[in-house]
């Protein structure tokens, strides 16, 4: 999520926030929920940690918004939090024989590529807004990630939560794609405005699309 989304005008330089602190917490989380989920022993704990990380990706931007603290910092940090969390736990997770890896793969392979484009924008200065069809795949892909693997595990409603996390991943990865398919198209349109531009204006660049 994005921390400066709504409210630009209010982006502060300022390092020491309660949404930064939050953020900081999440990704301190990421090597913990992934030596849980790789040990046989403790991986139910894990992907409990990891749903919880994943599914609290939201209150740090909202805190932001809340209490005038939108940051710089957060913009970056809180987007690449995000990503970093769902990487890490699929990949967690498929080494530990819990999720497909050809599933996990189209998840990895569009995010691969959307960083990739990212960098390539910021070289140019291009500047795109994240679609709220790309937080809501997101959304989808986070949750039928956590179900798919509580149902591999065999763990209470395990037949409920197969069921429900292949329907959100369906829905969730059409999503995914139709997302990066809308960014390519804002991106040229950026492209092609910041060269009919003055060389001086400045065209910012947000974090990660979702």
């Amino acid at each position: 999520m994005d921390h400066g989304e709504r409210t630009p005008a209010a982006v502060s330089r300022r390092v020491l926030t309660l949404p930064n602190a939050i953020t900081f917490l999440r990704i301190l989380a990421i090597p913990v929920f992934v030596a849980l989920i790789v040990d046989p022993d403790t991986t139910t704990a894990g992907l409990i940690l990891f749903g919880v990380v994943v599914s609290t990706d939201w209150i740090d931007g909202w805190l932001a918004r809340r209490l005038g603290q939108v940051s710089e910092l957060g913009k970056v940090l809180d987007p690449l939090a995000d990503r970093l969390a769902i990487a890490a736990g699929l990949i967690a997770l498929m080494v530990r024989g819990v999720f497909p890896v050809w599933a996990g793969g189209l998840i990895l392979l569009r995010d691969v590529v959307v960083v990739a484009a990212v960098l390539v924008l910021a070289r140019r200065s291009v500047r795109i807004e994240v679609r709220w069809i790309g937080k809501l795949a997101t959304f989808a892909l986070m949750t039928s990630i956590a179900f798919i693997a509580w149902g591999t595990l065999e763990l209470p409603l395990a037949q409920t939560a197969l069921v429900a996390g292949w329907a959100a991943y369906a829905v969730g990865i059409v999503e995914y794609y139709v997302a990066a398919g809308i960014y390519a198209m804002d991106a040229a349109r950026e492209i092609r405005a910041s060269h009919a531009a003055d060389p001086g204006e400045d065209y910012r660049v947000p974090p990660t699309p979702g």
